[in-house]
């Protein structure tokens, strides 16, 4: 198969130019700059006229809850709303039922996704209180690294052991596997919660960003750190919520973070609209928070943007800080949101695909991937500006069918998707046949 992909704006490597794409098979065969006419024979030719050419968006950071929680989401169709929304990678977290914490159970979610996800895929490894044993069992080239839950909403994944805490950042540094931490201090929200229960024992969602507390999260995210450095073990903190927390980033290149879609685009006064629909953990934290946030993603405090997708059933989410499940599903629009971010002049369309695609492909050390280079796997998204359009439930392709994003308009929008050189999404055309690919690592 040829695709030639004409008359766009590609964005690559810090540059934003005129060009065209050629594709053969599942590779990128050329990339050539300025306005060129067509040579040759493809089977297809992509006008691309008005729009912008990108990397596929690389999400470091998704629920897809396959196996056992498939009432809420699986593979199939969250990986189907990530094609929608340009994303043709992904990392998916091992608290699913079984946890992701043996081989067996690793094997499993591989076979799965073989079977099932639309776009490429890789899983973390699960860290527990006793299974660091396992670590120099896995195979380095097929997974992004190890996660550590650091905090309580874990479904039974927390480590709180200092043994067990040391012993997993010695075996991950001495495997040069990077450590992916949930940063919450269980300690402190246990005493929140008790004490806001004194009064209601489901307090109002409108507690949540202080019973999950600045101080939770920085407390624990500085533990981590001080063990990243003790170890030298490459730490990378997911989904940063607060202000203070950035000033332990931007320095080391070995300790990272993560910023996710929620925490860019909502902060504590959006509890009053949209309640728990916007509950996660860590919590959605004040104004300011939100704003040190988004200035970090252009100062190298940030590394990464994910999404932190983790889809419940609406259902899950009735109740307060203690009975409403914790998550919202944000895979289909982390592209669009983030090109939002663009026109309001928080970053340019050059540091987004840095954030979203250049830098997890670095950081992970993903093979062939996360750049438009020739020999490179064809993972594109192409994305219109200047086009208004407004989030309706018809459109959502989360199992789960809901977004806290519902009735919001953007102004940016997905045209097509390519996954290995297939075009996977045309237009609002999905092809159903497409499967991705098992990522590969450190190869």
């Amino acid at each position: 198969m040829r695709i030639l992909i004409t008359g766009g704006r590609i964005v690559n490597e810090g540059h934003v130019f005129p060009g065209t794409l050629s594709i053969v098979d599942d590779r990128i065969e050329s990339i050539m700059e300025g306005e060129h006419t067509s040579r040759g024979i493809y089977d297809k030719e992509i006008d691309a006229t008005g729009c912008f050419v990108l990397p596929g968006i690389i999400d470091d950071h998704v629920h897809f809850r396959e196996p056992g929680l498939t009432t809420k989401a699986d593979i199939e169709s969250e990986s189907r709303a990530a094609a929608f929304g340009g994303v043709t990678s992904y990392f998916e977290m091992p608290n699913t039922n079984p946890q992701t914490t043996s081989l067996e159970a690793l094997e499993d979610k591989f076979a799965l996704a073989g079977e099932k996800s639309h776009v490429n895929y890789s899983f973390f490894f699960g860290a527990t209180n006793h299974n660091t044993h396992l670590f120099e069992k896995l195979d380095r080239r097929r997974i992004p690294g190890i996660k550590l839950f650091m905090g309580s909403s874990t479904g039974g994944m927390l480590v709180d052991k200092e043994q067990a805490l040391v012993g997993i950042f010695e075996e991950a540094k001495r495997l040069d596997l990077p450590l992916m931490t949930h940063c919450e201090d269980t300690a402190t929200i246990t005493a929140n919660m008790a004490e806001a229960r004194k009064k209601d024992d489901d307090p109002s969602i409108l507690l949540h960003s202080q019973i999950r507390s600045e101080q939770a999260c920085y407390t624990s995210t500085e533990l981590a750190v001080q063990l990243a450095r003790r170890y030298g073990t490459r730490l990378h903190v997911a989904h940063l919520t607060t202000a203070r927390e950035l000033e332990f980033f931007g320095v080391d290149s070995n300790i990272t973070a993560e910023a996710v879609i929620a925490h860019l685009m909502f902060s504590d006064a959006d509890y009053q609209t949209l309640g728990t629909l916007i509950k996660c953990n860590p919590a959605v934290k004040t104004a300011a928070d939100r704003d040190a946030l988004r200035r970090a993603l252009t100062d190298g405090r940030i590394t990464i943007v994910g999404t932190d997708h983790a889809p419940h059933l609406l259902v899950d989410k009735k109740g307060g800080c203690r009975k409403a499940a914790s998550g919202m599903p944000m895979v289909q629009f982390s592209l669009v949101s983030m090109l939002q971010l663009v026109d309001e002049g928080v970053l340019d369309i050059a540091r987004l695909v840095a954030l979203m695609c250049h830098h997890p492909a670095q950081l992970f050390e993903i093979s062939e991937r996360g750049y438009l280079r020739e020999g490179y796997k064809a993972d594109v998204a192409i994305v219109r500006p200047n086009v208004d359009w407004t989030v309706t439930e018809d459109i959502i392709q989360s199992k789960c069918g809901w977004s806290p994003l519902l009735g919001h308009h953007f102004h940016w929008r997905v045209e097509q998707t390519l996954c290995n050189g297939r075009l996977i999404f045309d237009g609002g055309k999905f092809d159903a046949d497409a499967r991705g690919e098992a990522l590969t690592f450190r190869s």
